[in-house]
């Protein structure tokens, strides 16, 4: 769903709505101001070559940046403009959203400086295969991992494939990927017992020796989610499916925002990219019914939360 700038500065409601029923917001130029062309050029000269982990990302709440190998005065640089960044884009969407992203948790503004066609990852970790994401930075406990991607190659498209909807693969895939029974119930529990609230009050405490202690913590649901991406980028007979198959092409400059637990999706090619995310809460939204947490307690026998 494309939205101009007229179209999102006259009807921010109509914006949040798209996300919330878990389509793509595509935005034809990014709506908040890019770093300049020398600082571009940087980037997309100077990082492929000193990239160390899958992506180089900023974390808010360390306050540095993971998966560079470069001296001080490029880790400072790349760190002051990840957190720029991650800061316009995050008074954007609180713009336009409403009260959608009131207390939402910040997670990493990343850079992806290399082409993901041909990356050679492995499955789980591939971008190239349609996956639902599950798990952001540790544990959602059922919250939306809202994400706002820009391209920024100065040239190529980014293009992305999709196959549909969460709701539209859990009926597709559900069974075979053991979230679901044979009569089409909830068979895995998504809710935290006692023995998970103790483990993420032990990640809580060392969070706060380390913030980024906090991807070690887990839920259920989380974990029933992590079952689903890995069922979608491991079997063979999903893989060729092309059912609900489509393909964006998202140009330079564009910009492009959803909640991609909600959406499947794949990055197919591109190089050079700029992603925020966001953990959204489930309670802020106006039709929590579409959160991914609420479709699978929805075929619940026990519908407790």
């Amino acid at each position: 769903m494309t939205f101009d700038e007229a179209r999102w500065r006259s009807n921010p409601e109509a914006l949040r709505d798209a996300l919330e029923s878990n389509r793509i917001v595509h935005f034809p130029t990014c709506p908040v101001p890019l770093p300049d062309q020398a600082t571009l050029d940087f980037l997309r000269r100077e990082l492929p070559s000193k990239l160390k982990l899958k992506n180089i990302s900023y974390h808010p709440e360390a306050g540095k940046v993971s998966g560079i190998e470069a001296d001080e005065a490029t880790t400072l640089r790349v760190t002051d403009l990840l957190r720029s960044h991650l800061n316009d884009i995050s008074s954007f969407l609180r713009r336009v959203t409403g009260d959608l992203t009131d207390g939402a948790r910040i997670g990493t503004c990343s850079f992806r400086p290399i082409e993901e066609k041909g990356r050679n990852l492995k499955p789980h970790a591939s971008n190239e295969l349609v996956h639902v994401d599950a798990g952001a930075y540790g544990a959602t406990n059922g919250d939306r991992i809202l994400r706002f991607f820009v391209n920024v190659n100065a040239e190529r498209d980014r293009v992305w494939a999709t196959k549909g909807t969460f709701e539209e693969v859990l009926d597709r895939c559900g069974r075979m990927a053991g979230l679901l029974d044979e009569s089409g119930r909830l068979a895995v529990s998504i809710t935290k017992g006692g023995a998970d609230r103790a483990f993420s009050a032990v990640v809580a405490g060392l969070a706060r020796l380390n913030p980024l202690a906090t991807v070690l913590d887990s839920s259920p649901y989380d974990r029933a989610m992590r079952r689903l991406h890995n069922y979608m980028k491991d079997d063979e007979a999903f893989k060729r499916d092309l059912t609900g198959y489509q393909e964006i092409h998202f140009p330079p400059n564009t910009a492009w925002s959803v909640f991609t637990d909600g959406v499947s999706h794949a990055s197919l090619e591109g190089q050079f990219a700029l992603v925020t995310t966001m953990i959204v809460r489930r309670a802020r939204m106006r039709w929590p019914e579409r959160a991914p947490f609420n479709t699978l307690l929805g075929r619940s026998t026990a519908m407790t939360a």
